[in-house]
């Protein structure tokens, strides 16, 4: 195995995609080192692009922010006005492992890694966020929901990475929230998780909803029906019954020694409910 260090985006991709045979980028490496030693993939490039410089930042973007690839989670977490526009986003990456995983886990690296389960990716795709994706043809950007594609599966391209993930504008009276259910109280994998972003108008009717379900179906999945349970109401109790509905509506699980299908199917809308309930709290302010 050949392992790289550059010290530029450009110099990466350069990597990547001249390179035959598996490669992989390393950022955090949370799950690209457990699944090396546990012989899932023996790569025969490995690039590791903590050096990179402009992959630690966390800066004001259109309003929003914008979060290198090489960004852990403690970082975010420190963050006070990334946690206070969008504290289920910061919540959801914090449920990451260990203090000692938080450390080095990143959101790029919990997105490309593309497992149905991850618990940043639900908050991510419930945000709106973007992930900007750096290739031999330059540079674009696409919603996150679009990267994963299947189990360990990502659209990205030969000689691609993420460079960084793109959060919006806050709008006034919004809130969003990130729940899981584990089987265990901490540091295990989500057997369903739900996120949960609305806006409010000056009356307190929701004018604006994205609803996003990990664990349920072969990628993280948004849901319109969801949403549109919520928009146009005052997300009173028949609102939250008929998103409850609207996301176990939308699961297409498995059965693991995890959950049942029925399990999840159930898991999802109480989740949900309880996901938005948390997120209007946040949009009034309180």
């Amino acid at each position: 195995m050949r392992y790289e260090a550059p010290t530029t985006i450009n110099a990466a991709v350069k990597l990547l995609a001249g390179k035959a045979g598996l490669a992989r980028v390393l950022a955090g490496g949370t799950d690209l080192l457990v699944q090396m030693r546990t012989d899932r993939i023996a790569p025969d490039l490995v690039v590791d692009v903590k050096r990179i410089p402009a992959l630690h930042a966390i800066a004001a973007k259109a309003g929003g922010f914008r979060i290198g690839a090489a960004v852990s989670g403690a970082v975010m977490g420190e963050h006070k006005a990334l946690r206070k526009a969008w504290p289920g986003v910061v919540e959801a990456a914090n449920l990451i492992g260990s203090a000692q995983i938080q450390g080095r886990a990143t959101l790029a690296g919990n997105l490309c890694n593309a497992s149905p389960a991850a618990d940043s990716v639900p908050a991510l795709v419930a945000a709106g966020a973007s992930a900007v994706i750096a290739g031999p043809r330059g540079k674009r950007t696409v919603a996150v929901e679009a990267v994963g594609v299947g189990p360990g599966k990502n659209s990205l391209k030969k000689g691609e990475l993420v460079e960084a993930i793109l959060l919006p504008k806050r709008k006034p009276r919004s809130g969003d929230a990130y729940l899981r259910f584990i089987p265990r109280t901490e540091m295990d994998i989500a057997v369903v998780g739900v996120g949960v972003d609305l806006t409010l108008d000056g009356k307190g009717v929701c004018v604006a909803a994205r609803v996003a379900l990990g664990a349920v179906a072969e990628r993280v999945i948004l849901v319109p029906d969801a949403a549109k349970a919520l928009i146009g109401t005052t997300v009173d109790a028949k609102a939250l019954e008929n998103l409850a509905a609207a996301a176990s509506a939308a699961c297409r699980p498995i059965d693991d020694k995890r959950g049942t299908k029925e399990f999840r199917i159930k898991v999802a809308g109480v989740l949900a409910r309880r996901a938005a309930t948390i997120a209007l709290r946040r949009a009034r302010g309180k």
